[in-house]
């Protein structure tokens, strides 16, 4: 499988903030977000292949980190994902998988799903053209399979939010799913920087508070900028 990179860090987005983890991003997506902050696993995949047998004994080195997330990219288009999926809950790991929901999880082992379906704003500018853009619309919201995620898992749904208009589409999306327990619903402002960050999380963070939502803040690009590895 193609892996971009795979490192140790700590945890900057979801209901696991701070907890120390080993990140292992496969490169490859069937989206092209416009706004996408790993290029290099989606618009312009790049990494090395490895046996699930070596990304396992990469692990292995950071001895004191229970939990590993799978990310990309879009993990879930590596078909040799479930066989590094069991391998890791056999060696006593918690498994996140973090996915953007649009492909059936098949009764994939994974203990947190961390779901991220696309809004209207990830729809890719002119960079690409009307094909990809089309491809990007039709496949970026599945609730049929978003539904089956949460049906078969503990998970979390997080949203990358631009602007209030989107917390209207994101409720449109939440009416076709069963119900969602409204601190499940992480908003999660979009941006690279923590001016931008910050500048979002004024308004952001009153809505939450207003409708009960879970305000994700993005801790790594706080801690760290927006660079690879962390």
């Amino acid at each position: 499988m193609l892996i971009s990179e795979l490192f140790h860090s700590i945890q900057g987005e979801g209901a696991l903030t701070g907890v120390p983890s080993v990140f292992v991003r496969t490169s490859g997506c069937n989206l092209r977000c416009n706004w996408c902050d790993t290029p290099y696993a989606s618009w312009h995949p790049e990494g090395r292949q490895m046996t699930v047998a070596a990304v396992m004994d990469a692990i292995k080195r950071y001895t004191s980190t229970r939990h590993v997330v799978l990310t990309g990219g879009e993990p879930m288009l590596v078909k040799e994902l479930p066989e590094l999926a069991a391998a890791l809950q056999a060696a006593g790991h918690h498994v996140t998988i973090e996915t953007a929901a649009t492909i059936a999880p098949a009764g994939i082992p994974c203990d947190l799903a961390s779901l991220s379906p696309k809004l209207f704003n990830s729809t890719p500018d002119a960079r690409l053209d009307d094909t990809w853009r089309k491809k990007h619309e039709e496949t970026r919201w599945q609730p049929e399979v978003v539904r089956a995620w949460i049906e078969a898992y503990t998970f979390q749904l997080k949203f990358v939010v631009a602007s209030e208009a989107d917390v209207t589409e994101i409720e449109t999306m939440l009416r076709e799913l069963p119900p969602v327990p409204a601190h499940q619903v992480l908003l999660m402002p979009e941006g690279t920087d923590m001016a931008t960050l910050r500048n979002r999380a004024n308004w952001l963070a009153e809505l939450c508070k207003a409708r009960g939502y879970r305000y994700a803040h993005r801790l790594h690009v706080e801690l760290f900028g927006n660079t690879r590895g962390t």
